[in-house]
């Protein structure tokens, strides 16, 4: 399931689905280029998205035509956040490929551009994940984060996950390392 969150009329983001973006041309159009330019920035800034250097165009372009494919075969969600009519953020989660893993699901990426930082862009994002994977029967929800990465590690406490492992100084970037932090949302203790 894909869903946009976009404008109201009010700058608050406001959940639609893919669909409607998909069907209007103006912002189909522009979702892959307007993607790319989010994450490419973020990475070239330092953000910790998975890639050392910034993605080109065709990569964003495979990722998201994978996670598309995944989600209209209902074992993915993909979020895209507007405002107005720009795109200000995306996120997804896909299901384990793994047989025996498959009630699960792991959230992958969550990206909000620099200008809409601090406007519960990410907040909303996670909303809308989180409702499409307990609406898709997940049962457990992981993610994994780079542990310097403190303003997701404090979103996703937030929401309820809880860090289930550490691997220390397991990130390289150049010369750097860091940890790679696990978390997860257990459904089946939810009420």
């Amino acid at each position: 399931m894909h869903t946009a969150i976009t404008d109201n009329g009010t700058r608050e983001p406001l959940g639609l689905d893919i669909a409607a973006v998909m069907s209007d041309p103006d912002l189909d159009a522009r979702f892959e280029e307007s993607a790319h330019r989010i994450l490419a920035d973020l990475v070239r800034e330092g953000a910790a998205l998975g890639w050392v250097d910034p993605p080109s165009r065709g990569e964003v372009a495979e990722l998201l035509d994978r996670v598309t494919s995944e989600a209209h075969a209902g074992n993915a969600a993909l979020r895209a956040a507007y405002i107005g009519r720009q795109l200000v953020g995306l996120g997804y989660w896909q299901r384990y490929a793994r047989p025996t893993h498959r009630p699960h699901a792991d959230l992958e990426k969550v990206a909000v551009g620099a200008a809409a930082q601090g406007r519960g862009v990410g907040r909303a994002l996670m909303t809308a994940l989180v409702a499409d994977a307990r609406r898709a029967g997940i049962e457990v929800l992981t993610l994994d984060a780079r542990g310097d990465n403190g303003n997701a590690l404090r979103l996703y406490r937030s929401w309820g996950f809880t860090e289930y492992g550490r691997l220390p100084d397991f990130v390289a970037v150049g010369e750097r390392r860091y940890d790679k932090v696990f978390y997860m949302l257990d459904f089946r203790s939810a009420g």
